[in-house]
């Protein structure tokens, strides 16, 4: 872990990260203290245009993003935890970029002007570019993981030339001696935006990605975006599941915090057994 003064960044949690994914939101922020950034939360955020927005009115989405790149200062990169967050602020700020009726239009509408030069990273992004020593944080104590990345990091034709962050994962929760597993699904939808009205169908999909990680031998999984972990615990009807975990909750421990009973509280599939198998919590 650094020991350096803490890095100022700019936060964008989203409105998953704010209310149903807290506990992600709690361990991101704990995990960034630790290894020394400040994250300072965009004020006045508002939902980025993702969800429905995007399906029913394509310039209200559009305008909803460029509403938080407009607040977010150009001095500090702008920190964004979820994949679907991040592809709706970065795609805006692609086309403003691209598009000078697209830039003419935000900069009236926002009565300020674009800045070019913000950095957008996705919580990956942070970790991947920070120097501090993987193999000094605490272990994991040989705790058997599949990764789960879902289908939101997938990346559309005007951000093909982005970094592929598949693998990272399991990269860097085996340097803390995790082990992951390989499987089929890692990238698999879980039907997150058909939970509402197809959720026998989403069911389906879901018991599909827990059954894929049970016969492999895995004995967690781990994601990458809170929406795909809240819709794998509620949908899931196996009888014998595996725990879940955000992949903020293990840095934050590996870092240095504790885990906690409250911490793991919201959890519908309790994780406590298999934390106290490991030795991880007593």
């Amino acid at each position: 872990m650094p020991n350096k003064a803490n890095i100022d960044v700019s936060y964008f949690p989203g409105c998953s990260m704010g209310a149903s994914g807290n506990e992600s939101n709690a361990s991101l922020l704990s995990f960034c203290k630790n290894i020394g950034f400040n994250l300072i939360e965009l004020k006045d955020w508002s939902c980025c245009g993702s969800s429905s927005a995007h399906s029913v009115d394509a310039e209200l989405a559009f305008n909803l993003a460029t509403r938080n790149l407009a607040i977010a200062p150009s001095t500090r990169p702008l920190l964004i935890a979820c994949p679907n967050c991040l592809l709706r602020l970065r795609q805006a700020y692609i086309k403003l970029k691209n598009d000078k009726e697209y830039l003419e239009k935000y900069e009236k509408k926002w009565g300020k002007r674009f800045e070019p030069n913000l950095e957008i990273w996705h919580f990956f992004e942070l970790i991947d570019n920070v120097d501090f020593n993987l193999e000094k944080f605490r272990k994991l104590n040989n705790i058997k993981f599949v990764s789960y990345y879902g289908c939101m990091l997938n990346r559309p034709p005007d951000m093909r030339y982005e970094k592929n962050y598949y693998g990272f994962m399991e990269r860097i929760l085996s340097t803390a001696g995790g082990i992951p597993v390989r499987w089929s699904y890692a990238s698999r939808c879980c039907g997150t935006f058909l939970a509402a009205v197809r959720p026998e169908a989403v069911t389906e999909m879901v018991n599909k990605i827990m059954k894929g990680a049970i016969d492999v031998g895995a004995e967690c999984i781990v994601t990458a975006c809170m929406m795909c972990h809240m819709n794998l615990e509620i949908r899931c009807t196996i009888k014998r599941p595996i725990p879940i975990f955000h992949l903020s909750e293990l840095l934050s421990f590996m870092s240095g915090s504790p885990i906690t009973h409250s911490s793991m509280s919201k959890h519908i599939i309790d994780p406590m057994p298999l934390l106290r198998a490991k030795g991880l919590i007593r």
